[in-house]
């Protein structure tokens, strides 16, 4: 079995080729990061048309590097939400088109699952049951990953993702889009215990999250700083934010009992993260699981993968026929 996967939820165009026997074949991502840098974030209506504009070359160039047509497809995989909905109509269009005149049997994906499942791309042993935190850029949530579809959100964010909360910081250090990258950089440099941000709902014996507290905290401390003070910002300002995630998680590994972790999503690729992930999981005796760097960040792979996963395992199809822009993960079948 080939799977086509198709990701246009938001900034990037991707294409990518998933083999049962073989597993990614190939993955192309075009990124629409340079277009939006003198905006400071993604404006929806020119994403939309770079997708338009891309998206059929990068179809081509990625069947192509492997002497691939369309009939050798078997599955058609494409992002359905939640997103950007003029960008999520562009790859809907594309894979419906596909299935339509190739005959190809086509599955709506849920862009979040494709983030849970995407360390099994390269770690193919790895299988639920365990434990997920997912940081991707809008959404920060710990999930019970019982089996392959059956995920229970424990815990998620009331207000910003900690992923908005770096892209909004890097900007009040006058960091360049996306700041969550620019800050990681910036905080290899700095102290970071100089300055103590707020941890919010740390101590709480709950498993959510509030990240918009300390944006406003950042933002008052750079009233009396100069910008060779940024680097300690920086590295205090991540370590808050790492401190929390790492202290929920641990709760959560406390109440569910599990022994395996899984992180993915953007802010899965930071550095510092990683690192005390790693020591969480000796201390806890649980293994973790991250995907590549370049599968953190949003990429068809991982559509491709999910795809796979869910035609394997016969799980039921989604409760969707078009591009839905919110789209909770509890209500995939809904």
């Amino acid at each position: 079995m080939k799977v086509l996967g198709i990701e246009s939820s938001c900034d990037e165009t991707a294409i990518a080729i998933y083999s049962e026997e073989e597993g990614l074949l190939g993955h192309k991502v075009n990124t629409q990061i340079k277009l939006f840098e003198e905006y400071g974030g993604v404006v929806p209506e020119i994403s939309a048309r770079d997708h338009s504009l891309k998206i059929i070359p990068t179809l081509r160039d990625a069947l192509a590097e492997h002497n691939l047509s369309p009939s050798d497809i078997d599955l058609v995989a494409y992002t359905a939400g939640p997103g950007l909905v003029g960008s999520l109509m562009i790859g809907e269009t594309v894979a419906k088109t596909l299935s339509k005149i190739c005959k190809i049997e086509i599955l709506p994906i849920h862009h979040l699952e494709g983030h849970i499942l995407a360390p099994g791309l390269e770690e193919r042993s790895l299988q639920p049951p365990y434990l997920c935190l997912l940081v991707s850029g809008g959404h920060t949530q710990i999930l019970n990953c019982k089996a392959y579809g059956d995920y229970e959100i424990l815990g998620e964010t009331i207000d910003d993702a900690c992923g908005e909360a770096f892209d909004k910081v890097g900007k009040l250090l006058g960091l360049s889009y996306p700041g969550g990258p620019k800050i990681s950089k910036l905080a290899q440099s700095g102290n970071s215990s100089r300055f103590s941000f707020p941890r919010a709902l740390m101590n709480e014996k709950n498993l959510n999250f509030s990240f918009s507290g300390i944006k406003t905290s950042v933002l008052y401390a750079l009233e009396d700083l100069e910008k060779k003070d940024y680097p300690d910002v920086a590295a205090s300002f991540q370590e808050a934010v790492c401190d929390v995630l790492i202290k929920k998680l641990q709760l959560a590994l406390h109440q569910t009992k599990q022994s395996r972790l899984v992180c993915s999503g953007g802010v899965a690729a930071n550095f510092n993260l990683r690192e005390k992930l790693k020591c969480l999981a000796k201390e806890e005796n649980v293994t973790v699981s991250f995907p590549s760097l370049e599968f953190c960040t949003d990429n068809a792979a991982m559509i491709a993968f999910a795809g796979y996963i869910r035609k394997k395992y016969n799980l039921p199809k989604y409760n969707t026929n078009s591009a839905r822009p919110r789209w909770p993960l509890g209500e995939l079948y809904d």
